[in-house]
């Protein structure tokens, strides 16, 4: 027996029933052996991690963009308190870590540069029309490894696909990581806001902090354990009503009071204009994309999607860079 077996046998008799276990999984797009010492989704999890979309997250935008200071979230923090949520949910309920660590790393692969600005400008200017998490898939399917992508698993795809609020993951796996996508940011957005003078804790309603908590750590500890213990023993995963009205009262008062605010947001008019500007100008000038964009194109991927996944590729410093190499004469760089 090899060790991959001897662990897939330990999820059997350890995880619960309504897990997803390794040895069941739907497998893979393209067929290949399996490993003799890693499971199906521990794979996938050590594909993502040492992907090139995972390690330009460092330099991708959460909210703030350029922010002054080493303690603001990037897209790579994020994700990694996703995960860590996730994991931490998905062992007190004895469901898959391994599962929910893979979709969690990987969810946010496809984001573009300046965050859901970036996302906004693509999304206008390309008919075909563009959503992170779906170029998150795109990524991890057909772009990464040169066009060969990673060949994940049907569940860890799945679960990439569907961790926005409108998606139905089909594992109680992906279902943690949507709601540890929602607690993560709703945690960290607010710390973040208080860190630049934006918010200050005593600005939340008493409505919400007397369900949830009116500290940062009391909401996230509230969270977690409201998941855990609601979800406990059903083949689901929610939270109590209390505790899901309140975060959709603290996810309102943060679109109105910090996702909209000009000290925040005020430079994404910008931002938005330079994404959709080199948009424009690679439409022109498409012979200057790399060459493993036009191989797509050879294999019959449109110009258009090829172009966003060109631009939605960039880190926030390499666009900037991009604009400021084709619009900016030399003379003017500071």
């Amino acid at each position: 027996m090899t060790i991959r077996e001897s662990l897939e046998r330990r999820e059997k008799e350890y995880l619960s029933p309504y897990a997803a276990f390794s040895m069941d999984s739907r497998g893979r797009e393209k067929e290949e052996a399996p490993c003799d010492i890693r499971p199906v989704f521990q794979r996938d999890r050590d594909r993502i991690l040492h992907s090139k979309s995972f390690r330009r997250l460092k330099d991708k935008t959460q909210v703030f963009l350029t922010p002054e200071g080493d303690h603001y979230r990037t897209r790579l923090t994020h994700t990694l308190e996703v995960s860590q949520n996730a994991r931490t949910i998905a062992k007190a309920l004895r469901l898959n870590e391994d599962l929910v660590e893979a979709i969690a790393l990987g969810h946010d692969l496809g984001h573009t540069p300046f965050g859901h600005a970036g996302e906004r400008a693509l999304c206008e200017v390309c008919p075909y029309g563009f959503s992170h998490s779906e170029q998150s898939v795109r990524t991890v399917e057909l772009l990464e490894k040169d066009g060969h992508g990673l060949n994940l698993t049907y569940e860890v795809r799945d679960g990439i696909r569907n961790h926005q609020t409108s998606g139905n993951p089909s594992t109680l796996e992906g279902k943690i990581v949507r709601f540890s996508d929602k607690i993560a940011y709703i945690h960290h957005d607010m710390d973040d806001a208080i860190r630049a003078g934006i918010l200050k804790e005593s600005d939340i309603p008493r409505d919400i902090t007397e369900v949830i908590g009116d500290t940062l750590g009391k909401r996230l500890d509230h969270f977690i354990h409201d998941l855990v213990t609601t979800s406990g023993g059903l083949n689901d995963i929610r939270m109590s009503e209390p505790v899901a009205e309140a975060m959709q009262k603290l996810r309102r008062f943060l679109f109105e009071h910090l996702y909209t605010n000009p000290i925040a947001k005020g430079e994404e008019d910008k931002a938005e204009t330079l994404v959709k500007t080199l948009y424009e100008y690679y439409g022109k000038h498409i012979e200057l994309l790399p060459e493993d964009y036009h191989a797509l194109m050879d294999r019959g991927e449109p110009k258009e999607k090829v172009l966003c996944d060109y631009i939605g590729a960039m880190t926030d410093r390499f666009a900037i860079a991009q604009y400021e190499e084709i619009y900016i004469p030399r003379c003017w760089h500071g």
